[in-house]
């Protein structure tokens, strides 16, 4: 097991109390990329913005790095590949580092692993995937991962059960095309990958939110039509936002609780009254000219 490092709590608990900060500015073209890195996917733009931030301001916080013993002087990292990159963009010959005197390649890939992820811009996918290394190359429990890094355990559990939905899938995630609400509501269909299929791609096509995604799963999963039939029968309900306002018109017209409940293009309205006296004032009310 690992040694317990406190990341995420300031770079001098890195080192623990009996070694010293290694700080320097160090040529750029000495820095290795780490060959553990969590990060599968770095984001042009928000390359740029990091940029241009560090161009005007500077690298406030220094990489963390440790002594490359294939390559003599060089060194590789642990965490900062975002910022090394920016530097990189902006045409920086130096950077700030702060070197860690490790050799256990075990604690150099734990530390890798939970200082991007406690950076929060993971996508969901790779999140899990760091909290899938964690816990097979460490052995930590959920609870012990969310407490390493912060993090809720049913966070922990929600983003590992990602992984269960198919490649193209995840794909889609990491790419932004689908939401982790959407992956979250998919993962009941992996058993029947025809319509997980077909339902993915009307959820791109029509711009369906999690919450519609959710409602045609469930229909999917009670009644056997396909997703597109399924699909067809929500998209002639009455939009949520017109379904609140009729629903507040009416409960202010009758001063009464009034529920609209739609199914498909039909539906019922639901009207309460409190006493027989309240049924004959709402009575009244419905049937004036």
């Amino acid at each position: 097991m690992a040694k317990n490092i406190g990341l995420g709590q300031g770079v001098g608990l890195l080192f623990g109390k009996d070694q010293p900060e290694k700080y320097f500015e160090c040529d750029i073209d000495r820095i290795i990329p780490n060959k553990n890195q969590p990060r599968a996917h770095f984001d042009s733009e928000d390359l740029k913005e990091l940029a241009e931030s560090i161009k005007e301001k500077g690298i406030i916080q220094p990489l963390i790095v440790t002594e490359n013993n294939e390559s003599s002087g060089s060194f590789e990292l642990i965490a900062g590949e975002r910022r090394l990159r920016a530097s990189k963009l902006v045409g920086l010959s130096q950077v700030p580092v702060v070197v860690l005197d490790e050799k256990n390649e075990d604690v150099l890939l734990e530390m890798a692993i939970i200082e991007n992820v406690q950076r929060t811009d993971l996508n969901p996918i790779e999140e899990a995937d760091a909290y899938r290394k964690l816990i097979e190359k460490f052995g930590y429990t959920q609870e012990e991962v969310a407490s390493r890094v912060g993090k809720k355990r049913t966070t922990v559990t929600n983003l590992l059960r990602l992984l269960k939905l198919p490649q193209n899938i995840k794909d889609d995630i990491r790419e932004g095309l689908l939401s982790e609400g959407h992956g979250r509501a998919l993962i009941k269909l992996v058993d029947d990958p025809v319509t997980l299929k077909e339902l993915r791609n009307l959820i791109i096509k029509n711009g369906y939110s999690v919450r519609q995604t959710e409602k045609l799963i469930k229909k999917l999963t009670s009644a056997k039509q396909s997703p597109k039939k399924i699909s067809q029968t929500i998209s002639q309900e009455i939009p949520s936002s017109y379904h609140r306002a009729l629903t507040t018109q009416l409960t202010n017209r009758l001063n009464t609780k009034v529920l609209i409940n739609q199914n498909g293009s039909r539906g019922k309205i639901e009207i309460e009254y409190y006493s027989l006296d309240d049924l004959d004032r709402v009575t009244a009310l419905l049937l004036v000219e």
